[in-house]
């Protein structure tokens, strides 16, 4: 399943990327239940992070939030989180085996060229390591695709990214990202996939840390390419991502809802002749003008004598002014419809 800079191109709808992060809590076995899930729920793409402790970060990282009783210090969670190559290609074949795109994001050089001997179809780069300029500069090398997350970058972190990727001539794409967990709709940033379009002129997505359906489905109405969502088996599951997680039922909400957002959008309506398809139905649901009451022949209309009733297969309703006044030519009985030849 290929992914180009032109997305309509090679992958017709957008990319529904299920982000397991650090939900797998370290356990391989949670990791590939995890892929399990996200197949099932019908997403195009799994992405996990891979992490090498030692390559990206020193003993001395502070938490940013404390949450683990298990790891004394953030690097010691970052060792906890660590996978064997070996692990990793199992996983990576895992997801091909379940028709998934396997994706994960790199935190260090080594872990790019480790993801490379996996032959990653693309690269995405986490809001935190989008100022790393010669990691995403080893990345664009390869010529495939790199997925820019924007969560906590300036437009000016943004443009030089973007330009060391264009640098090396591979396609880009650029998702809107809030780095917060969970992230409020008021921080969203919908707005923001209509200026990364004009501005890159690359495509657009969202990277989303809402924790709820309803931002992935505006996204893709106002033209998302790629929506990356976090996934978690159940919010009552243990991690820092959870919180901002949808679980694998609200995947499968949200992957029906793109792709019913998707055809309507692909299907414009010509409403005339959508009108002229529902001209029997009309005819059964509307109504007709018809006698309120038994009426005798001559007898010269009020409003009173008219009444609205289904069918619709007589005088219609915007005409039942014009029949006040009119005299019958023949006796009509109570919810007769009134036709143009019982009228003189």
């Amino acid at each position: 399943m290929p992914i180009s800079c032109e997305f309509d191109a090679s992958f017709p709808r957008c990319l529904i990327v299920a982000e397991v992060a650090q939900n797998h809590d370290g356990s391989l076995g949670m990791a590939h239940a995890h892929i399990d899930a996200i197949a099932r729920a019908g997403a195009d793409a799994v992405k996990f992070q891979t992490h090498i402790a030692a390559a990206e970060s020193t003993p001395a990282e502070p938490w940013r939030i404390k949450f683990s009783k298990q790891d004394e210090t953030r690097y010691d969670y970052w060792k906890r989180m660590e996978f064997s190559e070996s692990q990793w290609r199992g996983l990576a074949e895992h997801a091909a085996e379940r028709g998934l795109l396997f994706l994960s994001s790199p935190f260090s050089t080594e872990a790019v060229e480790l993801l490379e001997r996996l032959n990653v179809p693309a690269w995405k780069i986490g809001a935190g390591e989008l100022t790393n300029l010669p990691m995403i500069r080893r990345m664009a090398k390869t010529g495939k695709p790199v997925l820019l997350s924007s969560g906590m970058a300036s437009w000016e972190d943004l443009d030089r990214a973007v330009n060391v990727v264009r640098a090396e001539g591979a396609p880009v794409a650029v998702l809107q990202c809030t780095t917060m967990y969970p992230c409020p709709p008021q921080k969203v940033g919908l707005n923001v996939l209509a200026q990364i379009r004009e501005r890159y002129g690359c495509p657009a997505g969202l990277s989303d840390h809402s924790g709820a359906v309803y931002a992935g489905l505006a996204a893709v109405t106002l033209g998302a390419r790629i929506l990356e969502v976090h996934v978690c088996l159940s919010r009552e599951c243990f991690g820092p991502d959870v919180p901002a997680s949808l679980t694998t039922g609200e995947l499968a909400q949200l992957v029906q809802g793109v792709r019913f957002i998707e055809s309507a959008l692909e299907s414009p309506v010509d409403k005339e002749a959508l009108a002229g398809d529902f001209s029997e139905t009309r005819r059964i649901f509307g109504k007709s003008v018809v006698a309120a009451r038994d009426l005798p022949a001559g007898r010269t209309l009020t409003e009173e004598d008219l009444a609205l009733r289904k069918p619709g297969h007589g005088i219609p309703p915007a005409r039942m002014a014009d029949l006040i006044h009119r005299k019958l030519t023949q006796a009509v009985s109570h919810n007769h419809v009134i036709l143009e030849q019982d009228l003189e």
